[in-house]
């Protein structure tokens, strides 16, 4: 398929308080996140690239012990198997870019 409209895609919760709608190419996985103020992303690493996007709100990201607060516009590139983790200040939404696509996800 080409076209998504993301209201017909079953939002997913993840980790308590962060859910998303997903959407995958031969390629990449997009990621549209809505996550709770307050929730927090316990660190992890995966083999992915990550780019995450700030769209609405304010998010605290720790990417291989740097932490930034990240408000809209704001972008980070995450390389594969780094260490990252995040506390959303106030509801937020994301938008993360994988590389290769997530296929738990799928």
């Amino acid at each position: 398929m080409v076209f998504h409209n993301l209201d017909d895609i079953q939002e997913r919760e993840i980790v308590p308080g962060y859910r998303a709608r997903f959407v995958h190419s031969d390629n990449m996985t997009l990621a549209y996140w809505d996550v709770d103020p307050g929730a927090v992303l316990p660190e992890h690493s995966h083999p992915h690239e990550q780019i995450a996007n700030v769209l609405e709100g304010e998010f605290e990201l720790t990417v291989n012990g740097e932490t930034r607060l990240l408000a809209p516009g704001q972008v980070a590139v995450i390389p594969g198997n780094v260490p990252h983790s995040g506390r959303a200040i106030s509801a937020c939404r994301l938008l993360d870019a994988f590389y290769p696509p997530r296929d738990e996800y799928r």
